[in-house]
């Protein structure tokens, strides 16, 4: 289907665009949005927007891609930070266990709940709330070091574990 009626027929939608392609996306698909959905960005700023390496990232003018995305669709749709530090090899495949973390980022506690609720059904993977959405900015650095480790280690997968406290149950 159309990013169109897929914006109008979800609850949840989830973007995952490379950062090139956020504003436009989330342009063509604005007058879509209805109040109360949840849009789970998971775009990260890497350099290969500009032509430069997916080990770096560029400067966002809104502070980070997630606050990018909040910038742009109506403000009543709830922006939520998740999956960024999490390989898509890995959630390709439902059946294999993702032993990584997810860090969930919003100003909105409701969409935060929704989102950690998401990840619960996702073998091995736990769900954090990592706080306000500005905190997005942290989030998706942390991807391009994960690139440059899967790079070095020559494998697709390298994830995040936080120790020392529990996940949000």
């Amino acid at each position: 289907m159309s990013n169109e009626n897929a914006v109008l027929q979800g609850d949840v939608i989830v973007v995952t665009v490379p950062f090139a392609a956020l504003l436009d996306t989330l342009k063509t698909v604005k007058s879509s949005f209805k109040t109360g959905q949840v849009l789970v960005n998971v775009s990260v700023p890497l350099e290969t927007a500009v032509g430069g390496r997916a080990t770096r990232t560029v400067g966002v003018w809104a502070g980070s891609a997630g606050e990018l995305a909040a910038s742009v669709v109506p403000k009543t749709v709830s922006v939520v930070t998740a999956f960024n530090n999490v390989s898509a090899e890995l959630l390709k495949d439902p059946a294999k266990q993702v032993e990584c973390d997810v860090l969930v980022c919003s100003n909105d506690d409701n969409a935060k709940r929704i989102v950690l609720d998401l990840v619960k059904g996702i073998a091995g993977a736990r769900g954090f709330d990592a706080g306000a959405l500005e905190n997005s900015r942290t989030i998706e650095q942390i991807t391009a070091l994960l690139v440059s480790l899967n790079i070095r280690y020559k494998v697709k997968s390298a994830g995040l574990r936080i120790t020392g406290i529990s996940p949000v149950s």
